[in-house]
């Protein structure tokens, strides 16, 4: 029998926990090897072996940081009797999720990868895919709402849905530049205020 190979000196699942709160802090080019070694705990040879590349590492985070913290507002959405509570449940989730202590502020699917250089257009592409992922989940929710009547037939889900989509993003940012939970959370009721005004118009007359 060969040798058995050498074990890993280090606990994986803790250390891509550490690779998460790295880029959700500091984004995918605001980290090197050398710092997420550092953060991670562990030699860059054992990375490497590990994870892979960075941009290897980075995908899994994302993977990671979706299981944790990220589906859950696509749950709350889904989750809920109404789209109007799924919608008004999403937009609370990221409210939270991106204001909880101990952790990064924003969220790392819409901040981490804002700006990157053209050398990394696969990870931009792989956030934007997620995002989009979320817009379609809210245009599907919206479409059943309409189907279901509790949006008139008239409504333009791909609109309202984007919107949505652009309050939830929003709601990441402003948590990066300091606004505090109770302001995102009012931010949140100002967003459903307009799901109420598109929700009175059915059965209005033409």
């Amino acid at each position: 029998m060969g040798a058995r190979g050498r074990p890993r000196g280090f606990d994986r699942d803790e250390a891509l926990a550490k690779a998460v709160d790295l880029f959700w802090r500091h984004g995918y080019e605001g980290v090197s090897i050398a710092d997420l070694s550092a953060g991670m705990g562990i030699a860059s040879p054992s990375l490497y072996a590990a994870f892979g590349c960075k941009e290897q590492l980075f995908f899994e985070a994302v993977e990671r940081f979706g299981e944790t913290n990220g589906n859950r507002m696509v749950s709350a959405l889904i989750g809920a009797n109404t789209a109007r509570a799924g919608v008004a449940a999403m937009l609370n989730a990221m409210a939270e999720c991106v204001t909880t202590d101990g952790k990064p502020t924003g969220c790392m699917i819409t901040l981490a990868a804002t700006n990157c250089s053209p050398a990394n257009d696969r990870v931009v592409e792989k956030l934007c895919e997620n995002r989009r992922a979320v817009v379609d989940a809210l245009k599907l929710r919206l479409a059943r709402a309409v189907g279901d009547g509790e949006l008139p037939g008239t409504t333009d889900v791909d609109s309202l849905a984007t919107f949505y989509a652009t309050v939830l993003n929003g709601l990441s940012l402003q948590a990066r530049d300091g606004a505090t939970r109770d302001a995102l959370l009012a931010t949140v009721d100002h967003a459903m205020a307009a799901f109420e005004r598109v929700a009175r118009t059915n059965g209005a007359p033409a």
